[in-house]
């Protein structure tokens, strides 16, 4: 670094180079003691250094920082004297005359984010002697060690315990519950972790409840609003190396042991000691950092970036550091899946109901239907937990009962409606009850998660699940899935919205899709509104022919004009969800397609210009026609250049026996439209999956790299290459890095070593890898034979 003791010999450069501002305050106040040579040589010192260690691991902050090299960043930023020593005020709620703050809408979360509060630095206590460290405003870090256990029973929880009374929930908070979280992999374990955590979002902190959501869930925001942090490793690579002063080399070195981005950090900033400690971080804070990453565009934007990141990492203490990193990364690895925090936040609001949604107490009588817990019934589990007796099992199964209710409620508005940013102030304002008439299914922008079919392999096997029931067998076509919301207000004023199946807002994409939409409404005057499931398929504007997907994906993604559009397009519709105002989920697919067709028309108009986007309804062929029509369909799908087929039950099959009580809709045959659910009401036959069509390779394994994460003690992905009978050499063609069991894994770890015969980290052996860089080359000598898809 840059700054050194007067003792210290000062780093000969060969060549100067102007320093950006940025880069000279970092160097200016983060200074080491020691070389890089040193800082490498004592990184296996550092005994913090320990992946996914436990709240019993955690040192405290007195004897992390025993030994440190003190660090003066008293005046970080003083480049920017609007950002000074600030710290950031989020909230949620009206605006007081106290202050002046600029507001900015981000998106639908109303996030707002007032003027930065100035803190005086003459008013610093130093004290660092212990881990309530007080900063600049006044506030301390709580150590995650100072919360309650947070990995109990919800009912032996209590939410109003927990040692945080400030506005905003302290982020150490959730890194107390990522911490409880990496220690088991049980799924009862987990969700019981996180219905705590937001119980004490919901009592102390509910301002924080939104973004807490989202920073447990691992996401941003909305699926379908685009927000990407755009963080690739040299922008975090570079702030470890800023504030840590370690090295590249010593990073990578780090990276190659724990194989874990948030290890490193953990590891590099175990090193850093401030004389003036940074406010602590809290919730809504970190999160609205992410969102500015979000925001940064344009040139200056991997800067502005890695400002932002330092900033985080410089505040983040303990353990902080390490699920900050892994958060900025994008990968928690805490098992926190979306349906484990849908059925925490449901079990939650069960226990713990916001106060301003309560209209009165809760009674017995009102529990029967309720779906908030009621206080007696706890006070019954909490006094027979001991013997567990009769008594104990009749009001657990009460309990039961009613969180399957509320998990059942939340989780149907959820894949109708999937967006915290609608749910959870719904919840804190009125609760549960009136949740589905608060968040309805919506036509203005807002995707409903796709229904998907089960993968099959043979007709044989469609034919044995299905039985005799009515079916239809529909082309499958190699283009991309859409989900086409529209409605009309005015004349020629009309809100089309196109999502991807991933719920990716990809409408600018398509201008010509907009313009036949538009043209929909005019051809169709009793059309008001609906929500479409299609397909859309590159297509030769002359003769109709389709083409393949990686046609469609040579169009432009973003911000398409109509007079740019050069490869056509057409909308071939298989599904109706919503027409002129009402929901179709519930009625059968045989209903559901007489309703498409008879609201809408098909378009072939052909002709050389590929600005106007066809219209059409899927081909499809009735079991009713017979097995051998339907085998003649597949090979026309083919033929046709499609993936295959999707099977489809036409009419709910007639109960002849009751259903088992637990059995899922994955399993039920439904002819219903159910969102987020694959269920053998539709199933479809790839070609890629029928034996006899798809062939497999034989490759030969020639390098590899370094893995992540849970693979971090094997090589992944391979690099596989294609022997060229020409030359006598294998051709690197591919990386390979799904389909293996761990079993695989360590038998390859065995065989190719590293250091060994057959491993090496420099090019031994006669192989043409092109532009491949793999992190070590195999000896070629073995043969695997791969199976893949399109």
């Amino acid at each position: 670094m840059s700054k050194r003791n007067a003792t210290s010999t000062p780093a000969t450069r060969g060549k100067k180079s102007k320093l950006s501002s940025s880069q000279f305050q970092l160097d200016h106040f983060f200074s080491s003691t020691k070389s890089s040579a040193t800082s490498e040589a004592n990184l296996s010192a550092s005994p913090q250094f320990v992946q996914g260690s436990s709240n019993k691991d955690i040192p405290s902050r007195k004897a992390v920082f025993a030994n440190e090299t003190i660090i003066d960043v008293d005046a970080f930023d003083l480049d920017d004297p609007a950002t000074s020593s600030l710290q950031p005020v989020i909230s949620t709620g009206p605006k007081s005359n106290a202050s002046k703050r600029q507001s900015q809408s981000l998106f639908e979360s109303r996030i707002e984010i007032r003027e930065w509060k100035t803190n005086s630095i003459g008013d610093v206590k130093k004290d660092t002697s212990t881990p309530n460290v007080k900063c600049r405003n006044g506030q301390r870090h709580i150590d995650p060690n100072e919360f309650l256990p947070i990995d109990v029973e919800p009912i032996d929880y209590s939410a109003d315990q927990q040692p945080s009374d400030s506005l905003d929930a302290p982020y150490s908070l959730l890194v107390h519950a990522f911490i409880s979280l990496s220690e088991t992999r049980s799924r009862i374990a987990i969700i019981n972790i996180l219905t705590n955590v937001l119980r004490t979002l919901i009592v102390k902190h509910p301002t924080s409840l939104l973004p807490g959501v989202y920073l447990l869930s691992n996401s941003l925001g909305p699926p379908f609003v685009a927000l990407e942090l755009g963080l690739g490793s040299s922008v975090i690579s570079k702030s470890l190396k800023q504030i840590s002063g370690l090295s590249g080399t010593a990073l990578k070195k780090l990276y190659n042991t724990s194989g874990d981005p948030g290890d490193v950090a953990y590891a590099a900033k175990s090193k850093i000691r401030t004389l003036v400690p940074h406010p602590p971080l809290s919730v809504p804070y970190v999160h609205q950092s992410m969102l500015k990453i979000c925001l940064c565009k344009g040139p200056g934007a991997a800067k502005d970036k890695q400002k932002i990141v330092e900033k985080l990492l410089l505040s983040a203490i303990g353990e902080e550091v390490r699920y900050l990193t892994r958060t900025l990364c994008q990968n928690l690895r805490v098992g926190a899946v979306r349906t484990s925090i849908l059925t925490a936040l449901a079990r939650a609001f069960a226990l713990t109901p916001s106060p301003a949604s309560i209209k009165g107490p809760i009674s017995d009588t009102d529990a029967i239907d309720s779906l908030h817990v009621p206080p007696t019934l706890i006070a019954e589990l909490r006094s027979s937990a001991v013997s567990k007796g009769k008594k104990w099992l009749s009001s657990q199964e009460r309990l039961s009962m009613m969180f399957k209710r509320a998990e059942n409620l939340i989780k149907q508005v959820y894949v109708k409606h999937p967006s915290y940013d609608r749910i959870i102030p719904a919840l804190l304002q009125n609760g549960l009850d009136t949740l589905p008439e608060a968040v309805p299914m919506s036509v203005a922008g807002v995707p409903l998660l796709p229904m998907l079919g089960s993968p099959t392999r043979s007709l044989d096997e469609i034919y044995e699940k299905l039985g005799n029931l009515p079916f239809s067998a529909e082309f499958k076509y190699d283009g991309q899935r859409a989900q086409i919301h529209a409605s009309t207000k005015h004349t020629n004023d009309y809100e089309i919205k196109i999502f991807s199946r991933h719920m990716e807002d990809m409408t600018s994409k398509y201008p010509d899709i907009l313009q036949l939409i538009r043209d929909m409404f005019k051809q169709h005057a009793n059309l008001s509104s609906f929500i479409m499931d299609a397909e859309v398929v590159a297509i030769d504007p002359n003769s109709g022919e389709l083409k393949s997907f990686q046609e469609l994906a040579g169009r432009a993604r973003k911000d398409v004009q109509l007079k740019d559009v050069r490869i056509a397009v057409c909308i071939f519709s298989f599904d109706l969800m919503f027409l002129n105002g009402k929901s179709l989920l519930g009625h059968s697919f045989r209903e559901r397609r007489k309703i498409l067709q008879d609201n809408f028309s098909t378009r072939r108009k052909l002709g050389p210009s590929p600005m106007v986007a066809q219209f059409d309804f899927v081909k499809n062929c009735e079991s009713e026609e017979g097995r051998e029509s339907i085998e003649e369909f597949m090979l026309s799908a083919i033929e046709n250049r499609c993936e295959g087929l999707m099977i489809k039950i036409l009419e709910k099959p007639t109960v002849t026996e009751p259903a088992k009580e637990k059995q899922s809709k994955h399993m039920t045959l439904l002819s219903t439209y159910e969102p987020d659910v694959r269920t053998l009401g539709w199933l479809k036959l790839k070609k890629d999956y029928i034996k006899g069509i798809g062939d497999s390779l034989d490759l030969i394994p020639v390098g590899a790299w370094h893995g992540n994460g849970r693979k971090a003690r094997w090589w992944s992905p391979v690099l596989l290459a294609l022997w060229n009978p020409e030359t006598g050499r294998p051709v690197a063609m591919c990386k390979c890095m799904s389909g293996f069991t761990d079993a695989f894994y360590t038998t390859m770890m065995q065989n190719y070593a590293p250091k060994s015969v057959s491993c090496s980290t420099q090019p031994q052996w006669e192989c043409d890898f092109g532009a491949f860089k793999p992190d070590v080359y195999f000896k070629p000598h073995e043969v695997w034979e791969i199976r893949g898809a399109e």
